[in-house]
């Protein structure tokens, strides 16, 4: 893999991560929304996003090939050491251990946010389709992650409905 660099994103990377974004949006069952967000709504969201959790980008040659970030898992005060975290790879950036990058990277920031417990949302099918594979899936479980939970036909996107499962991962001891 060439040389990569992990940072944290700023405003200014927005449009890169949106274009990244948007093609899952736009065409695949990966992100369960219907519309690509405005630039507007998308900096806003990084901007958020940057007030109490990690947004890290990667970048090769000057140019965003990925993202990963971390936000509440849950709104009630208890659940202080859990997050919820998301990843994008540009498409033709996948399967190169940048995946691995990122994660390792936002889960390093998390444990120095005192977090303990990452969770991810991830869309899931019994037949694999044009629109959505299980390769998230097996991803989280290469990262450690385990599932916990899953919502049978609870989401439909191009008139297909698809699963939704919970992951799980201990970023430390819980004392």
């Amino acid at each position: 893999m060439k040389e990569v660099t992990i940072r944290t994103a700023t405003i200014a990377d927005a449009p890169a991560i949106l274009a990244i974004y948007g093609y899952y949006v736009a065409n695949t069952a990966i992100s369960m929304e219907y519309e690509v967000p405005t630039l507007e709504e998308f900096e806003h969201r990084v901007k958020t996003t940057l007030e109490n959790y990690p947004y890290l980008v990667a970048e090769q040659n000057g140019r965003i090939v990925g993202y990963a970030y971390a936000g509440r898992f849950h709104p009630r005060a208890a659940f202080y050491r859990s997050a919820e975290v998301s990843i994008y790879i540009h498409k033709e950036a996948q399967k190169c251990g940048l995946g691995r990058r990122l994660y390792e990277a936002i889960e390093e920031k998390l444990k120095e946010l005192g977090i303990l417990n990452v969770y991810a949302s991830i869309a899931y099918t019994d037949v694999e389709d044009a629109y959505l594979t299980n390769n998230s899936t097996q991803f989280h479980e290469h990262m450690g992650y385990q599932k916990v939970a899953q919502f049978n036909n609870c989401c439909i996107k191009f008139g297909r409905w698809y699963h939704l499962i919970w992951m799980e991962k201990f970023l430390g001891e819980h004392k």
